[in-house]
């Protein structure tokens, strides 16, 4: 069953959501926008979207996209919304689609409950993206998608108009979870490259001519071509929080746990970005790893394992 109007709803218009709600008129779907802050409404009117007074006002939308930091965030602006929907249920089909990176677990639990308020009418479907936010402004994000296979083919027409790669993984949270293992690599690459990146430069190399040589070998990858220059000039404007990186590394750990597999990288790397974030480095962009690293360096008693180590289940 297709939806029978292209017509969304989209609640977080950050660096992330504002492009993708773009991408979204460009291609001919009537978008309804609600967000904290009156400047990126403002240019989506501009772009032809409507302003919503608020995230109530959006549930006679057939599809209702979430692009906020994390599932605690979701449902408390969904939380009218859901009330709303108790009290009149929405029409049959209509999809709620969570595009963050929240917990697998979570966002089960959370299809849950809209299940209850709706009366069996409203559906969510996770579906994290990946890309940044160049692949968001460009289309052209990877897109996880956890859904029954009937929802995922009404909604492909929507997500063919956000990303390149879209890929139904499983059920709902099927894509959450795939959207932490993307994390997985994507948090120790980075890590990775920042510690080759102090070693080089301590060592008296140039560290944009090992990146270039390293782009040519096993070592090269998407990662190395989209944050390795930002490593190498130490140029850390946010393209999104780092701080980010450790919150989507912990439902790795969760997910984990959930089934026995041990996962040491993941580990390393949430202790890593735990201490990023003490440092004080958690709105600054990714590539900042490499100054966590820097000042552990500085600072050899504040390594992760030291007796100053930050526990994770501190933080």
């Amino acid at each position: 069953m297709e939806l029978d109007r292209k017509e969304a709803g989209f609640v977080g218009l950050g660096l992330m959501g504002a492009p993708m709600a773009a991408n979204l008129l460009t291609a001919g779907w009537a978008v309804t926008g609600w967000n904290r802050s009156a400047a990126a409404l403002d240019t989506l009117v501009a772009l032809g979207g409507t302003r919503a007074a608020s995230v109530d006002a959006l549930r006679d939308t057939p599809v209702i996209i979430f692009m906020l930091p994390d599932l605690a965030q979701i449902e408390d602006s969904a939380a009218g919304l859901l009330a709303s929907w108790s009290a009149a249920p929405p029409a049959p089909g209509t999809a709620v689609v969570v595009m963050s990176s929240v917990s697998p677990a979570a966002v089960q639990d959370f299809g849950a409950r809209v299940a209850t308020a709706s009366g069996g009418n409203a559906v969510v479907v996770d579906a994290p993206v990946s890309g940044g936010t160049q692949g968001a402004a460009d289309g052209t994000l990877a897109i996880m998608a956890g859904a029954e296979d009937g929802d995922f083919q009404r909604l492909l027409p929507l997500f063919d108009a956000l990303g390149s790669t879209v890929r139904r993984l499983g059920p709902l949270g099927s894509g959450s979870l795939a959207k932490a293992c993307n994390q997985l690599i994507v948090g120790t690459t980075t890590a990775a490259l920042a510690e080759a990146a102090e070693l080089a430069e301590r060592s008296g190399m140039d560290v944009a001519a090992l990146y270039d040589v390293l782009s040519g070998g096993l070592a090269g990858s998407r990662v190395l071509d989209l944050v390795g220059p930002r490593i190498a000039a130490k140029d850390y404007e946010p393209t999104g929080p780092a701080k980010f990186m450790h919150k989507d590394l912990s439902f790795v750990l969760e997910s984990a746990a959930a089934v026995q597999a041990a996962v040491p990288m993941a580990d390393a790397g949430v202790r890593l970005y735990a201490e990023l974030k003490r440092q004080g480095l958690g709105e600054r962009d990714l590539a900042v790893v490499r100054q966590t690293i820097s000042n552990l360096s500085d600072h050899p008693t504040d390594k992760p394992g030291s007796s100053q180590q930050v526990r994770t289940s501190e933080l």
